[in-house]
């Protein structure tokens, strides 16, 4: 679709001063007669203010200039516009709270280097694509816990997710549904719109109902191996490439079952972890169609481009300082 055609106002009732604007422009050019100047000027005076004919006179009317100047300062008062822009706070809007697994089975290195490790790279990840834009942080298991409020500060969030460790939780359990609890109200403290992306290798299958009590919308980021994954091989028989031996401590692989009731009961997407950055560019990208898929089809914003149209309005009004523009001039 060409800009032409996209072309409309911002700011139309602007265009109702048009009528006056011309109204006073036909009263003063009338007044600007020397018909008109005799009346407010002695005759003695306007002699010598006069122009006469014959004599050097502007090529540019004084009329003729405020006209201009009328015409484009409304025309950039209305608005025009011809292309739609990104809102500005569009990224503040679309916040988003991690919840992040740090039960003891979040070391397992089935997933290279570590579970915990690929959960923090993805985070990185996450926060790369998003930038601006506000997040949280928490951290669970036996008990959930605050980490960051929700802040646009990202290397604040990258520095504190670098740092956690499965040694550092007080009790060891799975209090997921606590965790995702919080996340809600700490969304809901939030004026725009979110979402909650829950990072986790187990979900114990009787947590389902109350997962979906809390009425908390999620995603979720499966960071355990399927168990068809290969199985990286073990002494002097693994070949020179086989993958790094399993060191963590053993853990149950991905229950694609219980994760996908998971997902179904926070009315989300379960995302299995990837090794390239697909993972995170599709649960960017459902957190923008979430967020900005409302904005774009109810209320789509548009560039205003009236401020273009202030440089030449400026420099008309410019022209009508110089030295006697105003009185040492009649119409011919």
């Amino acid at each position: 679709m060409s800009a032409l055609s996209e072309l409309h106002l911002l700011r139309p009732g602007w265009l109702w001063a048009a009528p006056p604007v011309a109204f006073l422009l036909w009263r003063l050019a009338r007044a600007r007669s020397e018909t008109g100047w005799r009346r407010l000027i002695a005759p003695h005076l306007l002699n010598a203010l006069m122009i006469r004919v014959g004599e050097a006179s502007s090529r540019i009317k004084p009329g003729f200039l405020l006209g201009t100047f009328w015409i484009l300062a409304l025309l950039a008062l209305s608005g025009p516009t011809w292309e739609r822009e990104s809102s500005p706070f569009g990224e503040e809007e679309s916040a988003i709270v991690l919840v992040l697994h740090l039960g003891p089975s979040m070391d397992a290195r089935d997933v290279q280097p570590s579970r915990l490790e690929r959960a923090i790279h993805k985070i990185h990840d996450l926060l790369a694509l998003r930038r601006g834009a506000p997040t949280a942080l928490i951290v669970y298991a036996g008990s959930a816990h605050g980490v960051l409020p929700l802040t646009t500060d990202q290397a604040l969030v990258e520095q504190m997710a670098g740092e956690l460790s499965t040694d550092i939780m007080p009790l060891e359990g799975e209090a997921i549904v606590e965790a995702v609890t919080l996340a809600g109200a700490m969304l809901a403290s939030h004026d725009g719109d979110g979402g909650v992306l829950l990072i986790t290798d187990v979900i114990p299958p009787e947590t389902i109902p109350a997962l979906a009590g809390t009425g908390v919308r999620a995603d979720l980021l499966a960071m355990a191996a399927p168990p068809d994954a290969p199985v990286p091989l073990l002494g002097p028989a693994a070949p020179p490439d086989a993958p790094v031996p399993l060191l963590g401590p053993a853990a149950p692989a991905l229950d694609r079952a219980t994760f996908s009731s998971a997902a179904r009961a926070l009315q989300g997407r379960l995302v299995e972890v990837t090794v390239d950055s697909s993972d995170v560019e599709t649960l960017a990208d459902r957190l923008a169609r979430r967020v900005g898929g409302r904005v774009d089809s109810g209320d789509p914003r548009w560039r205003d481009g009236g401020y273009w149209l202030l440089f030449p309005t400026a420099a008309v009004w410019a022209l009508g300082f110089r030295r006697g523009f105003v009185v040492r001039w009649r119409e011919s």
